[in-house]
């Protein structure tokens, strides 16, 4: 065990606003968390600053792409289809039948 010589200081900011689920804005503590961080032994502080942690990480993680509803079929051709005959004939495009070998 470790020798404690100083007392966790209180992870406040000073940004004293909870969001949707009552998680502190700037600490990211609970209720429970602010409120009883004084009477808190220096493990139980600890503990406590890493879910705050794992709370930051969690909330400015970057969005899960979601899936379309767009069928895979209507996204991408399958390899083992004909291929599609919609090109254009251009002025470029010489038409070989009317040469003689």
């Amino acid at each position: 065990m470790q020798l404690e010589f100083f007392d966790v200081p209180s992870p406040c900011v000073g940004i004293c606003q909870s969001d949707e689920k009552g998680n502190c804005l700037g600490c990211y503590r609970s209720r429970e968390e602010r409120q009883g961080w004084i009477h808190l032994t220096t493990d139980d502080k600890q503990k406590v600053i890493k879910r705050c942690l794992q709370r930051k990480k969690r909330k400015n993680a970057v969005p899960k792409i979601k899936i379309s509803e767009t069928p895979i079929a209507e996204l991408q051709p399958s390899l083992l289809a004909p291929a599609e005959k919609n090109k254009l004939k251009t002025s470029n495009d010489l038409d070989f039948g009317d040469f003689e070998l």
